[in-house]
């Protein structure tokens, strides 16, 4: 697959910076989680050879502005919305994992003109309290950085699929490796996510793809309820799986994802 990174400038001045793998349109946009990066997404790019992909890094995520003064959801929206015309002549299949499901949501509710197809990997309306918001952002700031190696880092942060992630997406600095984000503007933007946003979701007619973990992060009351209230839903459910399914489950996600995809 022949890929290309790319950066572009929005207009509040924030830089996004993503790849894009040619193929056939249309186009598969996909979206990381909370403190995540397009990096946890290359295997799913692989998985989708053929097909024009394209990852995006986030604002305040991986290679993007680090600090944006903008952690709003319109923001979040409005960065792919820019990224989808510079790079697409038609409408994309928009993916995303947690935060970044929530992103590809509000985008097919926004700018349908946009999103012929969605995709949600652990993902729901809006939800999480206060308390949970906070406890995130002060387990983020826990972290003893800069970490003088990845196996200091992997020693403290764990071995488990998310963990080696972070890991591996370690930025190196003069004073050693650091995360690609700051824990107050993941604290933000989760706040920000944890708005519900029912109207929004009861309003796409897209054909929609939502798909949980048995072992993410929620209940099946919740999950039966979002699902219940969207239009053209299909669920799907992956065994031995955590809310980072895409990295823990890859094989699982890849041939659920095909599967949709070929549909359309």
């Amino acid at each position: 697959m022949v890929a290309t990174r790319k950066q572009l400038i929005v207009d509040d001045g924030v830089l996004i910076s993503y790849t894009v793998f040619e193929g056939s349109e249309p186009a598969a946009v996909i979206l990381h989680g909370l403190a995540g990066s397009s990096r946890e997404f290359l295997p799913t790019a692989r998985a989708l050879a053929g097909r024009s992909v394209v990852l995006i890094d986030q604002r305040g995520h991986g290679e993007s502005t680090r600090r944006p003064m903008d952690t709003s959801r319109a923001a979040y929206v409005s960065d792919v919305a820019r990224v989808i015309e510079s790079e697409t002549s038609e409408p994309v299949i928009v993916i995303g994992q947690s935060m970044g499901a929530h992103t590809a949501m509000l985008l097919a509710a926004g700018r349908p003109d946009l999103v012929r197809a969605l995709v949600m990997l652990e993902g729901d309306q809006g939800s999480g309290t206060v308390e949970e918001h906070r406890a995130l952002g002060h387990f983020f700031r826990s972290w003893n950085v800069p970490f003088a190696s990845r196996s200091e880092a992997a020693a403290e942060l764990g071995d488990g699929p998310l963990e080696r992630a972070w890991v591996e997406d370690l930025e190196e600095t003069a004073d050693g490796l650091v995360p690609r984000f700051d824990a107050d503007v993941m604290q933000a933007t989760i706040e920000a996510v944890g708005e519900p946003r029912w109207h929004e979701w009861e309003s796409i007619d897209v054909p929609t793809l939502v798909v949980y973990a048995d072992g993410g992060m929620f209940t099946e009351c919740q999950k039966s309820a979002f699902v219940s209230q969207g239009r053209r839903v299909r669920r799907v459910d992956l065994s031995g799986a955590s809310h980072d399914a895409h990295l823990d489950a890859h094989e699982q996600w890849a041939e659920a994802l095909r599967t949709f995809i070929d549909a359309q």
